[in-house]
């Protein structure tokens, strides 16, 4: 079971509830990318999100940066949004990455989009939601299975490439292409047609209840006639890990809370009680908030509903302190991850 964090970046509040720069919060995930990597995360997602409180817009750019000052963890989007970036650019990007690397440890992760934001910013109609993903998911596979540089493709949602060079080429040939999803069954079944592994994002409810959607995306490939190491499953959550669980609690809730303030502007939610927060960060819902012993009992039990092969947390949104974050960071690689080995060892 690997163990790791995703991020979308996290904007740091000043004393009276201001913002600070958007520049410092880059820099504080950079630092936290390398930290994970020094104390023995196994992998960093770096999510793609557009707003002033989650700045991180351009997840190849921290991950190619990061790629440099790292050694051993895998990096990763979670998630790159193709539905409005182009595919080509991602996949350069990503590549780019992967050189800097020296190989093996980049990965791309392809979603839709379930914040919206990026549709207006760069142009594009959400009535073609569903057209835009699986066009672009269609280039972006192109361009990963290629055998050479020059590539052919042609579609409704970009002009047409005939025989260009796509560079640079992945140091191992291709990347491994994750599809991510909220909870879709078509996206579920999707992947497994694909044969890609699937990461399932779970932000609320109980998580074991993905387990028919993890069963179906197996099913599905297995009748693509897709075995292997391939069809797998990752488990992204809310979560923050703290020496107890209140005290993890205590650090998580204040951004939960600025969170949760600034979606109901966005999206009409009500305003968000501590009782919904509670209601969460207990098993078996979906926040995985608490001390070490506690996290890697769940994440073992969660396992034995989807059996997935990575489960990784996100804990720093609405101004965590990046101390909170960074200690988070060190309890998940040095208690949480030989836990759960021990765990599922003794199963």
């Amino acid at each position: 079971m690997q163990i790791g964090a995703y991020s979308f970046g996290d904007t740091q509040l000043n004393p009276d509830g201001t913002t600070r720069a958007t520049a410092e919060a880059i820099k504080n995930l950079f630092d936290a990318i390398v930290h994970a990597d020094r104390v023995g995360l196994d992998y960093f997602g770096v999510g793609e999100h557009h707003t002033v409180s989650m700045p991180a817009s351009s997840p190849g750019a921290l991950i190619a940066a990061a790629a440099a000052a790292t050694t051993q963890i895998t990096l990763g989007s979670a998630a790159s949004i193709i539905s409005t970036d182009d595919p080509v650019r991602v996949f350069q990007q990503f590549a780019t990455a992967d050189a800097i690397s020296g190989g093996g440890r980049i990965e791309i992760t392809a979603g839709r989009g379930s914040s919206v934001e990026t549709f207006p910013l760069f142009g594009h109609d959400l009535n073609d939601y569903d057209e835009l993903y699986a066009q672009k998911l269609d280039l972006l596979l192109t361009l990963n299975n290629s055998t050479t540089e020059q590539v052919t493709w042609s579609g409704r949602t970009r002009p047409a490439i005939r025989e260009l060079a796509v560079v640079p080429r992945p140091v191992t040939g291709s990347l491994p292409i994750w599809i991510a999803t909220g909870g879709s069954a078509p996206s579920s079944a999707r992947a497994g047609r694909l044969g890609l592994p699937l990461s399932y994002g779970i932000i609320g409810g109980q998580p074991h209840r993905f387990a028919p959607l993890a069963n179906l995306y197996r099913q599905s490939a297995a009748q693509a006639g897709h075995t292997g190491d391939n069809i797998k499953v990752s488990v992204a959550t809310l979560g923050l890990v703290a020496p107890t669980k209140q005290e993890a609690i205590d650090r998580m809730y204040p951004g939960w809370v600025n969170l949760n303030i600034e979606m109901g502007r966005l999206r009409g939610w009500p305003a968000p009680q501590r009782r919904d927060f509670l209601a969460q960060v207990d098993a078996p819902s979906a926040y995985f908030v608490g001390a070490p012993d506690e996290i890697a009992q769940r994440i073992v039990d969660l396992h034995g509903h989807l059996g997935h092969m990575r489960h990784f947390l996100q804990g720093d949104f609405g101004g965590l302190p990046q101390e909170h974050l960074l200690e988070s960071l060190t309890l998940l690689a040095s208690e949480v991850k030989p836990r759960v080995a021990r765990l599922l060892a003794a199963k």
